[in-house]
């Protein structure tokens, strides 16, 4: 198990991780989500022992590593870019671990490639051995890097956004096979992102990194479902967030006035959390009764596939997104320009109390 406690990494007067603190389970696949520059890479650097913390403790197996060289952390380390040599092969890559490691180094040359064989043969690369590496694709690439860092058996792998540099069905396919490597080898994976997608899809525990600190860590239909603060649900990217002040039990939001779930006092901060996907759409004389309601100005649509995505504005400015899946459409065809009722059941509103984080 990995344990990071109030960890804290400061570059000047830019606090990158504030008092952070998390845990990594055995045997389980975490993602880390985050926005750019929310220091996710810092974090695993750490881990790594890249960089040192300025406050905190990271514990694995009840060992401390903070302060101790990244080559005596048994960490594995899967960067974005690949890091792979150039000038030699597939399998030279593999081996360069096993051979040149300052302990445990592995001198029987017979060893070294039984187990450089076996590594590429559990990422689906047996037969490649001899290839340079600017003979394979992109995706092959990621396999040599994951291959190169499991030989090693380290006790925990964190992968950069390991899956950044490929296209769209080679993600698709890493996302099965990083997944079904790990739950062969039962080693805790951390995986670093910042595609809600990617997040959600690998992690059997996704964490929300914000503001340096961990804002939430759940299941990840948990967290889709039921964010538990504006933070969280806006890395969603599913939910709209409408902010404003209590007066009379009512939201005075740049949507308008909305009804809140429960009792806050008047003055009060406080947002409202709509799902995108959880929003109607009619004319405003045409809302069914017992919903809430504002209206909105439909400025354009994005067609996705399976889904369609409509952007709305409101008269105070707010962006509002809805989203409509095409296999059981409910949107009505709308004009551009024309002024709607967004509407919405009571049950489906979160409340989140306190100013816009």
């Amino acid at each position: 198990m990995l344990t990071l406690s109030g960890i804290t990494r400061r570059y000047g007067d830019a606090t990158a991780l504030d008092g952070l603190s998390f845990t990594v389970p055995d045997d389980a696949y975490v993602s880390l989500l985050g926005a750019s520059g929310s220091g996710k890479t810092t974090l695993l650097r750490l881990i790594a022992g890249f960089e040192e913390p300025d406050a905190g403790q990271i514990i694995l197996d009840g060992v401390r590593l903070d302060g101790q060289p990244p080559h005596r952390r048994d960490i594995g380390f899967v960067f974005q870019n690949f890091a792979l040599f150039p000038h030699l092969t597939v399998e030279e890559n593999v081996a360069f671990g096993l051979k040149y490691r300052e302990s445990n180094a592995v001198a029987s040359a017979a060893e070294v490639a039984e187990r450089t064989q076996a590594a590429l043969e559990l990422v689906g690369l047996e037969g490649f051995g001899h290839r340079g590496v600017g003979e394979i694709s992109g995706g092959q690439r990621q396999r040599v890097a994951l291959a190169r860092t499991l030989v090693t058996e380290p006790r925990i792998v964190l992968l950069d956004e390991p899956l950044g540099a490929l296209d769209a069905n080679l993600r698709d396919r890493m996302c099965d096979e990083l997944r079904a490597i790990r739950e062969r080898l039962k080693v805790s994976f951390l995986h670093v992102t910042g595609s809600e997608t990617e997040a959600l899809t690998m992690g059997d525990t996704v964490a929300v990194l914000a503001g340096g600190r961990i804002v939430q860590s759940s299941g990840s239909r948990a967290l889709f479902e039921a964010p538990l603060n504006a933070s969280a649900a806006k890395h969603l990217n599913a939910w709209n967030i409408l902010s404003g002040t209590v007066e009379k039990d009512k939201l005075r939001t740049n949507a308008g006035i909305l009804p809140v779930p429960g009792s806050l006092s008047d003055g009060q901060s406080a947002q409202i959390a709509l799902r995108f996907d959880r929003i109607d759409v009619s004319d405003a004389a045409q809302v069914p009764e017992g919903r809430h309601h504002f209206e909105a100005r439909f400025l354009t649509g994005e067609f996705n596939g399976p889904t369609a995505l409509s952007f709305f504005r409101t008269a105070d400015g707010a962006l509002v997104q809805v989203v409509d899946h095409l296999s059981s459409p409910r949107l009505p065809r709308l004009e551009e320009g024309r002024t709607y009722a967004l509407h919405y059941r009571p049950e489906e509103v979160l409340l989140f109390e306190g100013a816009e984080g």
